[in-house]
C-alpha cells in the first residue's frame, strides 16, 4: 500500500512505479552542494533505501550552495545533518549513513556493503572520484557523476550526457584523459555544463588532500546538477518498472 505522504507521486507514476523506487537501493557519494540536493530529491521521490556517505563537517562556506548548510549546522557531520532531513521525510526509509572520506582503496569495500541500484557519485576530490567510476564501470553497477558545476552561472545548460561528449569542463576533461588511460572511452553518464567556466573566479589551495583549487559557485547550479542525477536515477528505475512488468 503507498504511504499516504507519495499520494501525488503515485497519481504521476503510478502503484508500480512507486513499489519499483521502494525496492530500490541508491548510493549517493559526496553530500555537498551536488549530493546533498540528490539524496533529498531521491528521498521524496520515494526510494527505499539509501547509502549517504561523507567524511566533512558543515562549513560557514557551504551555505551559498548546499541544502544542509545552515547557521545552526556548521561544525556538525554532514551526514549526520543529511540523515536527520532523511528520516524527518520518510522515516521508515532504510536508511546507511556512513561518515567517511573515501580514498581510493576504500571504494570496493564500500561497493561490497550492498547491493545498489543506482550510483550518484559527487565526490570533489580526483583520485577517490576515478576510482568509484571505474570500480562501477568494471562491476557493472549503474553510475552518474558529476563533473564541474563551479565557475558555471547559466542552469538552462546543464544537462546529461556521456562523458565522451563533454566539453568546456576541466574536471570532464581530466576524467576523460584518466579513464581512457584504464581503457574506459564511453559509457560512464555525467552531469555537466559545456559553459565555459568564468577562469577569474578560480582559487588555488594549499591542500594536501586530492583537491588543489576550485572556482566560485552561485546557489543554484550544484542544485541543478544534483537534480538532473536523481532524475537520471528514478527515470531508470521507473522504466526497469515498466519492462518488468510488460
Amino acid at each position: 500500500m503507498t504511504p499516504n505522504w507519495l499520494e501525488r507521486t503515485e497519481l504521476l507514476i503510478k502503484t508500480e512505479g512507486v513499489a519499483q523506487l521502494q525496492k530500490s537501493h541508491v548510493l549517493v557519494v559526496g553530500l555537498g552542494g551536488v549530493g546533498s540536493y540528490a539524496a533529498e530529491f531521491l528521498a521524496r521521490a520515494g526510494v527505499g533505501a539509501l547509502t549517504i556517505v561523507d567524511g566533512d563537517v558543515v562549513d560557514a562556506t557551504n551555505c551559498n550552495r548546499q541544502l544542509i548548510a545552515l547557521t545552526s549546522t556548521v561544525a556538525m557531520p554532514k551526514v549526520a545533518v543529511m540523515q536527520q532531513r532523511i528520516l524527518d521525510i520518510n522515516p521508515h526509509i532504510n536508511l546507511t549513513a556512513i561518515q567517511q572520506f573515501i580514498a581510493p582503496n576504500d571504494v570496493a569495500a564500500l561497493l561490497a556493503r550492498s547491493h545498489y541500484d543506482y550510483i550518484i557519485e559527487a565526490i570533489d576530490s580526483l583520485k577517490p572520484k576515478l576510482t568509484l567510476i571505474e570500480t562501477a564501470y568494471r562491476k557493472k553497477i549503474k553510475i552518474i557523476s558529476s563533473m564541474g558545476a563551479g565557475g558555471k552561472i547559466n542552469p538552462t545548460l546543464v544537462q546529461i550526457t556521456d562523458i565522451s561528449k563533454t566539453t568546456e569542463c576541466k574536471l570532464a576533461k581530466y576524467t576523460r584523459k584518466r579513464l581512457k588511460k584504464a581503457g574506459i572511452s564511453k559509457g560512464i553518464k555525467v552531469v555537466f555544463s559545456p559553459e565555459p567556466p568564468d577562469k577569474s573566479s578560480l582559487k588555488h589551495t594549499n591542500s594536501t588532500l586530492y583537491k588543489k583549487s576550485y572556482y566560485g559557485t552561485i546557489s543554484y547550479i550544484p542544485a541543478l546538477f544534483g537534480l538532473h542525477a536523481a532524475a537520471e536515477v528514478v527515470q531508470h528505475l521507473l522504466k526497469k518498472a515498466k519492462n518488468e512488468h510488460s
